[in-house]
């Protein structure tokens, strides 16, 4: 697992709809650990190991994350701004952002008061941006309207191989995508492989439809997160126990292919890597919901690493879960065949 490079993907922003920057850094470094490495329009980055195979399987991760967009400049120079995703509003006052301009990175600090901070009810057109600005004139030479920010924090190793940062929704996956596809060619997978980090998932989907269009894949699974039930406050009884460090999470849910589900299952006995289940009804809320419709329809399931405090810039996860679904997957990779039969009858 290359610990180094996950790193530089946290510490990149990658609000959804501006993801470029990081999805550049994951073109340039893969390309020498896959056969061919792809994009397209929206900034998807596709992997591919054994492209002329015509078994396909589709692994996908997101690159974007949640975070704001600025909707207006002050008189006074500071900013107001619109959510991007499903942002926890009660987070932002008080803290510090960063701001991706065509510039340059602009900081700044959300203005936070007594009366803001004893509301529980706020919206993100109540959250304001002081980046320090004298005046309209003088913020409008850095900031343009569109322009995203996100939380001004850096990731941090915890005890026992955990780590939390901002972004781990779903930077986890888009690395683990990636690096399940290098380590399947190194294991010698003879089908096609193919991952991709794709755009948009915390907004529009765009992303995974685009390159579940392309690939035209046999099979696709969906690489997110998914809630850790083991903190305070939490119910564990609409989806079941799932815990941070105990292994990658595989969903049970009436749009997911149940013998994909049973082969993933299988590749994990092989490898000794232990497994969690969740339950969700209806959609995943994951590129899964998107890839399945497209072409003629596509076979998937979902894997996802225990993720607490989701959506918020301390989200926590384990390295051995992320490791372990790297493990597994590779696996599952290379354990398809052209032969594969997913009909139940």
């Amino acid at each position: 697992m290359d610990k180094k490079f996950l790193y530089e993907m946290l510490s990149t922003m990658s609000v959804s709809g501006n993801e470029q920057a990081l999805e550049k850094k994951i073109y340039d470094h893969y390309k020498k650990k896959v056969d061919e490495v792809r994009t397209d329009e929206l900034s998807n980055v596709t992997a591919v190991v054994n492209p002329k195979a015509e078994f396909k399987v589709l692994l996908t991760g997101h690159a974007d994350e949640i975070g704001l967009m600025v909707t207006n400049i002050m008189d006074n120079g500071m900013l107001k701004v619109t959510n991007i995703g499903g942002i926890y509003t009660t987070c932002y006052p008080g803290h510090k952002v960063k701001i991706d301009t065509k510039k340059g990175i602009v900081y700044g600090a959300v203005v936070n008061t007594r009366d803001l901070a004893k509301r529980g009810d706020i919206k993100a057109k109540d959250l304001t941006i002081d980046i320090g600005a004298k005046d309209k004139k003088d913020a409008e030479k850095r900031i343009s309207l569109g322009d995203t920010a996100t939380f001004d924090t850096e990731y941090r190793e915890l005890l026992n191989n955990r780590i939390t940062g901002r972004a781990l929704d779903d930077r986890l996956g888009a690395f683990i995508v990636m690096e399940a596809v290098a380590l399947a060619k190194k294991k010698g997978c003879k089908i096609g492989a193919y991952a991709t980090t794709t755009t948009g998932e915390e907004t529009t989907m765009n992303g995974a439809y685009f390159s579940a269009s392309r690939v035209q894949p046999n099979i696709a699974i969906a690489v997110d997160v998914t809630y850790a039930t083991d903190y305070p406050g939490v119910d564990t009884a609409s989806t079941g126990d799932v815990r941070v460090g105990c292994g990658p999470v595989i969903c049970n849910n009436p749009s997911i292919h149940k013998i994909v589900n049973e082969k993933l299952k299988k590749a994990a006995d092989k490898m000794k890597i232990k497994v969690q289940y969740e339950a969700a009804n209806g959609r995943t809320g994951t590129d899964g919901d998107v890839m399945h419709k497209s072409g003629i329809g596509v076979p998937f399931a979902l894997i996802s690493i225990p993720l607490r405090y989701m959506h918020c810039p301390d989200e926590t996860g384990s390295l051995d879960d992320v490791n372990d679904c790297i493990e597994l997957l590779a696996e599952f990779l290379c354990e398809c065949t052209a032969g594969m039969n997913l009909k139940f009858f």
